[in-house]
C-alpha cells in the first residue's frame, strides 16, 4: 500500500453521474479504502474551492475528487499549487481525466489503484486562470452544454441525453463568429463555430484526432472547426463519431503553450470540463508547468478503456 488512509478525504458530490443514479457505488469504493479513509459530500453551490482547502487545512493530503470530470477540474483547481495530492475515483459520466490515467471504472477497483498508486506531478491548462484537465472551448459546445443542463433535469444523466442534445443544437445553429487569436505570439483571424483548446491526449485518440504528442510536451492542440451551416456541423458531427474527422477538410489545428482569443463579445460563455461559465475576454490560456499532483495507477493497476 502506497497511500496511507488516513491522509484520504473522499469528496463526493452526490448529484454527478454514477453518483446520482448508483448511490451504493460511493460505499463500495470506501469500503475498499478502508474505515481510516475520510468521506466529505459536498452540493453543487457550495463554495467548492473553500470545501477542498478546508480539507486540507484539516490536514488531509490526498484528496479524492468522486464524480466526473467537472467534479475532478473543480477539486484539481482549488489542489492547483499546493502540496495535496489529488486522487480520481471516476463516478461520472464521461470519466475522460480518470480513463487517460488508466484507471479502472469500477469503485473498489479504482480506490485499490488509488491506495496502491504513484504521485507524479502534472502541468494544467488554465483560462483567464481557471484550471481545466481535458479541454476548453468557445463556440457551439458550450451552447450544447448550456441545452444538456435541461436534458438532464427531465431525463436524467446519460449518454443518449448528450448526444441528443449535439444533434439538436446543431439544428439551431445560426453562424460562425469572427475570433482573433494569438498562438505564442502570432496572430490570426478566423470564422469558426467552435473553437476547441485540448488538453487530454487520451480525449483525443479516442475520437481519432491527432495532437497527442504535443499535450505530452505541455502545449494546447487547438482545433478551429470549419463549417458554416446546420448541414455543415451534422457532417462534421457525424466524421466525429465515425473517427473520420480530417485535418485541413474539417479543421485546423494549431500548437502553443499561450493562446489569446479576442471576440466580439465582452463576456463569451467558456466551456471547460463538461462545465460552462461566462468569462471576460480576451480569453487567455495559458500552461502552467509542474501545478498540480496526482495520483496515477501502478503499471499492473493501468486498465485500457
Amino acid at each position: 500500500m502506497t497511500i496511507d488512509p488516513e491522509t484520504i478525504c473522499v469528496v463526493t458530490n452526490p448529484g454527478s453521474g454514477r453518483n446520482s443514479k448508483d448511490g451504493a457505488a460511493i460505499d463500495r469504493a470506501m469500503a475498499a479504502f478502508g474505515p481510516k479513509a475520510t468521506l466529505r459530500r459536498w452540493r453543487k453551490g457550495d463554495d467548492l474551492d473553500a470545501f477542498v482547502r478546508q480539507a486540507v487545512e484539516d490536514g488531509f493530503s490526498t484528496i479524492v475528487a468522486a464524480g466526473g470530470d467537472g467534479t475532478v477540474m473543480g477539486v484539481a483547481h482549488a489542489l492547483m499549487g499546493s502540496d495535496a495530492t489529488l486522487g480520481v475515483l471516476p463516478l461520472g459520466t464521461f470519466n475522460y481525466f480518470a480513463r487517460g490515467l488508466g484507471l479502472p471504472q469500477e469503485p473498489e477497483a479504482a480506490a485499490r489503484a488509488i491506495l496502491a498508486g504513484q504521485r507524479q506531478r502534472i502541468s494544467v491548462g488554465t483560462v483567464n486562470g481557471q484550471l481545466f484537465l481535458n479541454n476548453a472551448s468557445i463556440g457551439i459546445y458550450p451552447t450544447i452544454l448550456q441545452a444538456r443542463e435541461g436534458v438532464y433535469a427531465k431525463w436524467g444523466r446519460s449518454r443518449l441525453a448528450a448526444y441528443w442534445t449535439v444533434l439538436s443544437t446543431i439544428l439551431r445553429f445560426q453562424r460562425p463568429q469572427a475570433i482573433m487569436l494569438t498562438a505564442d505570439g502570432e496572430r490570426v483571424a478566423v470564422k469558426s463555430p467552435l473553437v476547441f483548446v485540448a488538453r487530454s491526449a487520451y480525449q483525443l485518440e479516442r475520437f481519432g484526432l491527432q495532437g497527442a504528442r504535443a499535450i505530452s510536451d505541455d502545449q494546447f492542440a487547438v482545433f478551429l472547426v470549419h463549417g458554416g451551416s446546420r448541414w455543415g456541423l451534422m457532417k462534421l458531427a457525424l466524421r466525429l463519431a465515425l473517427r473520420r474527422l480530417q485535418q485541413d477538410r474539417d479543421v485546423d489545428v494549431l500548437y502553443c503553450r499561450d493562446l489569446v482569443i479576442e471576440t466580439r463579445k465582452r463576456t463569451p460563455r467558456v466551456a471547460f470540463d463538461g462545465e460552462k461559465m461566462r468569462m471576460r475576454a480576451p480569453l487567455r490560456f495559458r500552461i502552467e508547468s509542474q501545478a498540480l499532483n496526482i495520483i496515477c495507477p501502478a503499471p499492473q493497476d493501468r486498465v485500457k478503456v
